[in-house]
Order: C-alpha cells, then structure tokens, then sequence
C-alpha cells in the first residue's frame, strides 16, 4: 500500500511536471532582438524538483537565460534544449490556407482519378473498332450505329477529359496564389520548439511565483517618421512611429511592451590601438589596409522591398555611372546609370555593397527605400571590417544571500591595475583569473569598470559558488561582480500617454495598453511620440549638382527629440510629398530636412561661350572658365533661397588657380564653396557670376 501511494505521487509530480505551463507577460523590444518575460507558478515539494516549461521559442539565447522569485529555494541547473517533436501553434488563418492546400490537394486527384477511367475507356473502345469477322459481314446500318456511337462517345470523352483538365488548372492556380500568400505571412515550415528544464532544491513544501526571462534575436523595431507641414513658417508636425516586428516563433499575446533604442548586438569592446610600423612591401603583393568600423546606426528594414538612390564621390560630389550595386551574400544587384543612379528590389538579403573601382567600398543595412551614397578615394583595395555582435545578460535580481562590497572598494582595488579584483574563496586553483563584471546587466571587462567614476556607482554585489555559476553558467567560475549605475535617467509622460525614459545611452518608449504580437514577421505600427517642432524654412539650389530647388526646414536643438536615424514620410500643404532621410548623427548644430521639390521656382546654370577658354602660355596651357546662373522666382510669394556652387582646389603644385571671380557671394577659400542667401520677390528674376582660371603643364591632363 506505501509503495502504491508513493507511486502516485511519482506520477502526478510527473504529470504535472509535464504539463508545466508559463505565459509571456511583457517584452522589452531592442533595435535588434528583444528580452521576453514569463511568469509561471509551480508547487515545489521539498528536496529536488524538476519541471520543464514547453512551447517556447526555438531562437533563444542560451546564455541570457534567468530566473527570480526563487524565495528559499535554490537553482540546481538550468538547461535549455530544443524539442523537434513539439510543433508550433501557428494562426488561424495560416492553419486554414493550409487546410485548403490540402482540400485542393484531394480535388486535384480526383479528377486525374475521372482522367485515368476515361483515358481507359478511350483506349477500350479503340482496341475494339474492328467490326464482324471473315464469315461474319457487318451491315450498313450496322456500320451507321457504331460510327455514331464511336464519334459521340469519344466526344464525350475528350470534354469530359478537357474539363477536368480545366479544373486542375484552376486548382493549381488557386494553390499557387494560397502559397504566395503563406509566403507573405513569412511562415516557417521548421516546427521545433525550445524548451527550458529547471531543477530546483527546496527544504520545504512550497509555492513559487517564477519569473523567467531570455533573449532572442528574431524580433526587433525600426523608427519611421511622418512630417507635417501645413505651410512655411509654421511649426512641423513630426510623428515618431516603432514598426514592431518578430518571428521567435511564439506569438505575443496581450503582452506590456517597452521598446528601447538600445542594441544589445553592438561591439561593447573599446578598440586598443598598437604601434603601426611601415615596411617595404612587394608591388604585386596584395596589402590591405586597416579600414576604421563606420560607426552609422542605421538599422535593417524589412518593410523595404525597392532601393533607388544616387551614388556619387564623396570628394567632389559628382555621379559615379557604373558604380556596381549588391545584395551582400547574393549575386543580385544593379549598376548605376549615366547621372549614378540606380534601383534594386531587395526581396533577399539586408545588407547592400556600394564599389567602384578606385573608391573605397561601402556596406549599410537596408534601412529605407532612398539610400544615398558618397564613395570615398582609396589608393589600395579596403576591406570592410566586419562587426561581430555580441549578446549580452540583462539584470535581474537575484533572491539569494549575496555578499555587498562597497563601491569604493572595487574601484580602488582595479585603480592602476590591470590585474582586476578577486572574489574571496577564489584563489590560484582557478588559475587567479577575474570575476565576471556586470553593469546594468552587461558583461564588461576590468579596463571598463576602471574607467567608472566611483560616484556614478549606485550598488555592487558579489556573487560566489553555486548562485554564480546557476545563473551566469561556465562564466561565473571566478565569482560575479554586480555593479548597478546611478540613474541619470528623465522621465516624462508624453501627449500620447507614454512614458518616455531618457538613458545616458538609449531611450525607452513603456506602452501604456497591451499589444498582440503575432510571430509572422510582419509590421505592427506603434505610435510612440509626437513634436510640434519649431523650423526655418529656406530654399535650397545647387545646380553645379542638381537644378532642382529644394524646400527645407531646418530644426535646431534637434538632439532633445533623441531620435534615431530612419526615413521620413514628407507632407506638406496637406499633400504627400515624398520620402526624405533623418541623420541625427551628423555634427551640426541644426538639422536640415528635405520637404520636396519646388517647381516654381527656376535655377539654370550655363558656361558661358564668349569668355576666352583655352590659351598657352610659355610651357603651361591656361583653361579659363566662367558661370552664370539664373533664378527666377514663379511663385505668388516672396522666398529666400540659399545657391552653393563651387571653384575647384588644387591638389597638386604643378596646377595652379587664377583669376578667381566670386562676384556678390560668400567665398569660402579653404573649401573653394561660393554661398549667395538670395530675396526673391513674386515675378523676380537675378543673375550671378564666377569664374577662374587653371594653368597646369601642356601634355597633362586635368579633371576640371
């Protein structure tokens, strides 16, 4: 009898092992991956207890993995495994289309089942046309008969067979359409899913409300932003909007989210810069240099599905025809045309490759459907470098004794030495290697915790033994050191009701209502911000470039709007005007937005023919040049209009400039750039001029 009553016990632990269950209760979305939240409640007997929480994401990161809410009880391991047995629950409407997949499948055999009987009896009635024998003489009426029936029979047939042909036509077709659609939907036909075993020890009978969390890498946001300008001279309305999207295959379920402008896949490691020594080399070897990591926070963009853009040199800003445009990893791609454009679907890849040969070649994520880009001179063959991400470990509170060492402390101990710290009970069995350092939840190495400034340090705890190496894994061998930061964070509550936390380093946007979330891979709009920004607004024409004259705003103190760079849907007077740009990251004290173009107004720019242009003098050839453009204003209103053009530098000794003429405009020497600010009445028309002189040898060729 004890031994049946303890085997029941054993079953219904067993069962409800099996039968452990977990819910996502919030999700912290970064720029690339996000961090899931789950809660789930468990009865732990005393001693060891295991349970097993199913159904999750196939994609999660092992390392990011913790626990809280433990009480009393301890962490025995902590293992995450993947189930290829356990499919994934996908939609409705996916499970559906499938469903008609299958009901078309049947369909389809059915009539090649009709086509296969009535090829047979085709065939039949063929094999059979042989009337009467030699001692037997078939009829005229005889012969009549079965001619009729010989031609309505096979007629009938070959409908029948052309209408079922017909149909599995139109099967197939609508079986072509449905997979389109599940292909739109992203479905992943791959069903495993992951799953988390917790052992836990425990010296009572109690219940635990866990709280599990993880990372993952297949969900992110990316900002867009809408522009309105009702007219010039009023503030702009800009709308900052999160396009949320994952495919971790779980969906979110009226899940609290909170979307941060923080990426967790970014280098932390601050580059150490050795001695470079120069050496002979051989001609014909094949040296690469040293190329800096662009540093561009532009994010991929999945929405984007057609690129266009110009490519032109970042030294003179002219158009570089055939420039070679690729997907990265692919072999699909464009060149540019005559003027450096280009377009590009991007249906595969997230990454396009800019070359040209002569320039240095450039790589940025596929982040808007306008993609611009500026080669730079290379007189060696740079390589990109590649970044290589690298995850890191949120903080959680650990429910444990731990041990509290005083900020002072640590800094004190790692000031001029590169040795680190140690955790007591740690010595030279471990081969006096250092403590795992976390700070604000992420590891860091000794030169970085050395680098802090003791009064930004809000708390340290050191973690030692078995808690260590439970939560952080192989990494926590050596003891952890916890280091939480002073917050510098403000807060605010903005006009849509959400709290707006600004960081010392990222931004985090906390909805005020649950989203749903389905994992598809498709876009899931959030407005997260608004501005009434206050502009200048100012007409802009470089016609050395582009005769097309640009209405801009300019923003000043853009940096308190913390936004990230991201495209921007322009509306202006009411109309869509376009698509434009938004860079925060260049270092300017104002940000400059493209509203569209104005055709009203009028630039042409023209060489003038009467001015003497080629001449020798002694050894040297003398190129003279000379400009005029003319602006006419067309609308019913006054404007201001900002004209750049430019005279040309030299490089070299044996090229020299003269006679340099910049009429009415600003002349920035060192840049050779010519600025005239131009007032334009309604109806009015200006002139302006410039022009130089090249004298260089004879027999030399210049790109003037």
């Amino acid at each position: 009898m004890k031994i049946l009553k303890m085997l029941l016990i054993a079953l219904a632990f067993h069962w409800a092992n099996a039968q452990q269950k977990s819910k996502i209760t919030d999700v912290i979305v970064y720029l690339d991956g996000a961090e899931i939240n789950r809660s789930a409640t468990v009865n732990l007997n005393s001693g060891t207890s295991e349970f097993t929480f199913k159904g999750l994401s196939p994609h999660i990161e092992e390392s990011s993995i913790q626990i809280s809410g433990l009480k009393k009880a301890s962490i025995l391991s902590i293992n995450y495994g993947i189930n290829y047995l356990s499919k994934q629950k996908q939609s409705d409407s996916i499970t559906a289309l499938k469903n008609q997949l299958k009901d078309l499948d049947t369909k389809i055999q059915h009539e090649y089942n009709l086509i296969s009987g009535y090829d047979e009896e085709v065939s039949l009635i063929q094999s059979n046309k042989k009337l009467g024998n030699e001692t037997e003489v078939v009829s005229l009426e005889q012969l009549k008969s079965f001619a009729t029936y010989y031609r309505t029979r096979i007629t009938e047939l070959k409908v029948v067979i052309h209408k079922s042909n017909t149909e599995i036509g139109k099967h197939k077709t609508s079986q072509a359409d449905i997979k389109k659609q599940l292909a739109e939907f992203n479905v992943d036909e791959k069903v495993q899913t992951g799953e988390i075993t917790l052992k836990l020890n425990s010296a009572i009978t109690t219940q635990l409300d866990l709280k599990i969390s993880y990372n993952i890498k297949n969900a992110g946001w990316f900002p867009i932003y809408d522009l309105k300008a009702e007219e010039i001279n009023s503030p702009i309305n800009l709308e900052y909007k999160a396009h949320v999207f994952q495919s971790s295959g779980c969906d979110w379920a009226d899940v609290n989210l909170v979307l941060s402008t923080s990426d967790p896949n970014t280098n932390n490691e601050k580059p150490i810069v050795n001695p470079k020594y120069l050496n002979f080399i051989s001609a014909y070897s094949n040296y690469q240099s040293q190329r800096a990591t662009r540093s561009y926070n532009y994010k991929y963009n999945p929405l984007v599905k057609t690129v266009s853009g110009v490519v032109t040199t970042a030294s003179d800003g002219l158009p570089l025809p055939g420039a070679s445009v690729i997907i990265k990893g692919t072999n699909k791609g464009a060149q540019t045309d005559f003027d450096g454009r280009y377009s590009l679907k991007t249906t595969t890849g997230n990454t396009l490759q800019y070359s040209y040969v002569g320039m240095k070649t450039e790589e940025l994520p596929i982040h808007s459907s306008i993609m611009n880009v500026a080669l730079d001179n290379d007189t060696n063959t740079l390589d990109e470098v590649v970044v290589v991400g690298y995850g890191t470990t949120t903080k959680k509170a650990y429910a444990g004794a731990a041990t509290v060492v005083k900020s002072e402390d640590i800094i004190s101990s790692l000031a001029g030495s590169a040795s680190g710290i140690r955790v007591r009970g740690f010595g030279s069995a471990n081969g006096n290697r250092n403590p795992l350092y976390i700070v604000d939840g992420k590891p860091v190495n000794s030169d970085f915790l050395a680098s802090l400034n003791s009064d930004d340090i809000e708390s340290t705890q050191v973690l030692k033994d078995a808690r260590a190496t439970a939560i952080y894994g192989s990494r926590g061998n050596n003891g952890v050191v916890l280091v939480n930061l002073k917050s510098g964070a403000k807060r605010r509550i903005n006009d849509l009701g959400i709290v707006v936390e600004t960081g010392i380093t990222n931004t985090r946007f906390e909805i005020d209502k649950t989203y749903s979330i389905p994992s598809d891979g498709d876009v899931s709009v959030i407005e997260i911000d608004q501005f009434s920004v206050p502009a200048t607004y100012d007409y802009f024409a470089a016609p050395v470039l582009n005769e097309n004259v640009f209405l801009t705003a300019k923003i000043g103190n853009w940096e308190k709007y913390n936004l990230l760079p991201a495209e921007a849907n322009v509306y202006f007077e009411g109309s869509y005007s376009g698509k434009t740009n938004i860079n925060p990251g260049a270092t300017t004290d104002s940000l400059t937005i493209s509203l569209g173009v104005d055709p009203n107004i009028i630039v042409k720019r023209t060489q003038l023919n009467d001015f003497k242009k080629t001449t020798f003098i002694g050894s040297n050839k003398v190129v003279y040049k000379a400009f005029e453009i003319e602006i006419k204003n067309n609308k019913q209103s006054d404007i201001k209009l900002t004209l750049l053009d430019r005279i040309p530098i030299t490089q070299n000794k044996a090229i020299k400039l003269d006679d340099i003429e910049t009429g009415t405009s600003e002349y920035d020497k060192d840049k050779g750039l010519l600025k005239w600010i131009l007032s334009l009445k309604s109806g009015e028309a200006e002139k302006v001029k410039h022009s130089y002189a090249v004298k260089y040898p004879k027999g030399k060729r210049v790109n003037l």
